[in-house]
C-alpha cells in the first residue's frame, strides 16, 4: 500500500508547528480545512487521500503521526 492509500480504520494525528503568515493563500486555505487554528494546534483526523492531498501541500508547516485503529 502506498502513502496515498488510506488504511482503514487509521487516523492521523496533525499538528502546525509552522505559521501560514506570509506563505501562498492556498497553504493557508489548506491549513484551515485542515481544522488547524492557531500555532501548536492539534487535530485528529480520519487517514483518507483527501486528508493527505492537503497535509502533503504543506507538509513543511506541519508534523503527522499516524494512529493506529483500536481493534
Amino acid at each position: 500500500m502506498t502513502d496515498t492509500q488510506a488504511t482503514t480504520g487509521g487516523q492521523l494525528r496533525i499538528t502546525l508547528v509552522k505559521s501560514v503568515i506570509g506563505r501562498p493563500s492556498d497553504q493557508g486555505r489548506a491549513v484551515k480545512s485542515l481544522g488547524l487554528r492557531r500555532l501548536h494546534h492539534t487535530v485528529v483526523r480520519p487517514d483518507h487521500p483527501s486528508i493527505r492531498g492537503a497535509v502533503r501541500k504543506v507538509s513543511h508547516l506541519v508534523t503527522v503521526e499516524e494512529i493506529a485503529a483500536d481493534e
